[in-house]
């Protein structure tokens, strides 16, 4: 448990907001505000680090975009130098908290991922089936609207249990606050990613610890159980809402959360998993051939729909979908 100003002080600290800013630059340092800010990047940083010292920094409004892809989503995007506030944030709180998340909480954590989630999985599957040899049933559940919903008092609450530092909270409260609205994170936001694991850790060790089911793997708000009894995972399913309700005031998405045979595919992860193999999901394969048909029609250029195709591959290889990367390249018109 951190107690004192140390830790504020080691957050605000100019060594940390060094790295916070080569953090927030990575990918990026071709981007105009980036070149700019590196122009006089020491009197910047000094500056940022003055505010943050005497208490009187405050983050700007954030920018919002609409993204479509697959799925249309909000984004709310910082401001560069508040997302440099956010990485100097992470850099100390990551490891304090990460050490008490279950070993299954795949998202948004170094060493872990989706195709992690994906390993996991199959890991459990042979376990509960017994090497396939019998009926397994998937909770397959997500949490309605959930970065909209999250309850920022409830969360500062958890964070203050382990950061008794009010100077910290203090500036954590700062950015939650610069959010619309009484609840919820902005999607996009480096603190949101990891502020999010921080909340659902409260149902990982509900589930995990209290309830005592083992086969658990969480990717955000995206989670499965898997059992032998689709029985006992309709008990566990109320259990979990319940809980949900209570403690975070949040809820299962009403029509997202089922309780699915495997034989029937349930999607994880951006597959179809089955008992013997996966597939893509259908709006996954949807999209790639969305942009290869903008290509064709000369609507985007080659370099964006490479830089995607290079992403899609990466991810689609891990399915069983064979000779379907081949079929899409020849579709392509040079």
């Amino acid at each position: 448990m951190k107690t004192s100003d140390n830790l504020y002080n080691e957050i605000i600290s100019l060594k940390n907001l060094i790295i916070a800013f080569q953090k927030a630059k990575k990918g990026k340092s071709k981007k105009n505000y980036i070149k700019k800010f590196e122009e006089n990047l020491a009197y910047n940083l000094k500056v940022l680090h003055d505010e943050l010292k005497n208490q009187t920094y405050k983050p700007k409004s954030l920018k919002m975009f609409i993204l479509r892809d697959p799925k249309t989503r909000k984004i709310s995007k910082s401001d560069f130098r508040d997302r440099i506030v956010h990485h100097a944030i992470c850099n100390f709180l990551e490891p304090l908290f990460d050490k008490t998340f279950i070993y299954d909480s795949c998202a948004n954590r170094k060493g872990k991922g989706n195709l992690f989630a994906l390993s996991r999985f199959k890991f459990f599957l042979r376990k509960i089936s017994k090497n396939n040899s019998r009926n397994c049933f998937i909770l397959k559940a997500d949490i309605k609207h959930y970065f909209k919903e999250v309850d920022r008092e409830i969360l500062l609450k958890i964070i203050s249990l382990k950061i008794q530092d009010g100077k910290t909270i203090n500036l954590i409260r700062l950015i939650l606050d610069n959010f619309e609205g009484e609840n919820g994170m902005p999607l996009g936001n480096l603190t949101s990613q990891f502020f999010a694991n921080v909340y659902l850790n409260e149902l990982d060790q509900f589930v995990k610890h209290k309830l005592k089911f083992k086969y658990y793997i969480r990717y955000v708000d995206d989670f499965v159980v898997l059992h032998t009894s689709k029985r006992q995972l309709g008990i566990l399913k109320n259990e979990i809402d319940t809980f949900l309700r209570k403690n975070l005031k949040i809820e299962l998405h009403p029509d997202k959360s089922k309780i699915i045979n495997l034989s029937k595919g349930i999607d994880f992860v951006g597959f179809r998993n089955f008992y013997y193999y996966r597939l893509l999901r259908k709006r996954n394969l949807r999209n790639i051939k969305r942009k290869i048909n903008l290509f064709n029609q000369r609507e985007i250029a080659y370099e964006k729909l490479f830089k995607s195709f290079q992403g899609w591959n990466a991810y689609a290889k891990w399915s069983n979908n064979y000779n379907l990367t081949n079929k899409l390249i020849n579709s392509i018109k040079p």
